[in-house]
């Protein structure tokens, strides 16, 4: 989704959190949306990034064999009959 061109210069100017959301709140909802989807998209960004920093201080496990890999399908194949 593309940015609105509307712009907005705010030059040092300091709000609360109570001021920010009641001005969220004031926006249509295309931009409140628009807003929202930014914010989970920085979480998600930072789920993962810290997900992908505990994987790479993980040990790597050791190799699986093909048979190993053969017995735990067979395995879950049954238990699901």
């Amino acid at each position: 989704m593309a940015l609105q061109s509307s712009e907005i210069t705010i030059p040092n100017i300091k709000l609360t959190i109570d001021q920010l959301l009641t001005t969220i709140r004031q926006l249509d909802k295309p931009t409140r949306v628009q807003i929202a989807r930014v914010l989970v998209e920085t979480e998600m960004d930072s789920k993962l990034a810290n997900l992908i920093e505990q994987l790479a201080k993980t040990s790597p496990v050791k190799d699986i064999s093909n048979a190993e890999i053969d017995a735990e399908v067979k395995a879950v194949r049954q238990s699901n009959r």
